[in-house]
């Protein structure tokens, strides 16, 4: 029995592979495995089906893509966000080459597609999705700086304030006060 995978755009977090999970059920679809990014289905789709997890996907925000660019896309995200978000272990080696090993393909192609379709830079994608990891770990306030810049793989903590003010528009300082435990928002003022 063969695998047919699909790739599929926007998938996050784990409540996405939760949401993903819950339509193929809901359609009575067999599956083996749902990860973010991608699903191993125990057979092929026919094109009902497809069209009916397409809109589905949809609803929620998600995208069928088919092969190809669009899909090597999906995976670089996902290994990026997997990366970041959900890492078991430091990188021994610098994000181009992961990626060029995971998805065995030219780390320039791959940077030029990215760009070309997306409109940034990996680099700043890995940047941007650093510092919202990082706002997750100030907003908890179970770390100091120093430790969030040393999991985050940033040299020091002057450079990790000065990524963070440059995407953020504040310091980590700053933010930590703002986003304090008990501080009210806005719009319940």
């Amino acid at each position: 029995m063969s695998k047919n995978i699909l790739y599929i755009k926007n998938m996050v977090c784990p409540r996405c592979v939760l949401a993903v999970e819950g339509v193929l059920k809901e359609m009575q679809v067999p599956y083996f495995k749902v990860e973010l990014g991608r699903v191993q289905l125990d057979s092929t789709l026919n094109d009902q089906q497809k069209n009916v997890f397409e809109e589905k996907l949809e609803a929620f925000g998600f995208e069928l893509l088919e092969p190809g660019k669009s899909t090597l896309i999906s995976k670089i995200k996902t290994l990026i966000i997997k990366q970041v978000h959900h890492k078991e272990k430091a990188l021994t080696e610098n994000f181009s080459t992961f990626l060029a090993e995971q998805l065995h393909h030219e780390y320039s192609y791959m940077s030029r597609l990215f760009s070309s379709v997306e409109g940034v830079t990996i680099e700043k994608f890995i940047a941007a999705q650093k510092i919202e990891k990082v706002k997750e770990l100030l907003f908890y306030n179970e770390l100091t700086l120093s430790e969030i810049a040393f999991q985050m793989d940033y040299s020091s903590v002057a450079y990790l304030s000065t990524q963070f003010k440059k995407e953020t528009g504040m310091t980590p300082t700053a933010f930590k006060k703002m986003h304090k435990p008990g501080h009210r928002n806005l719009d319940s003022i």
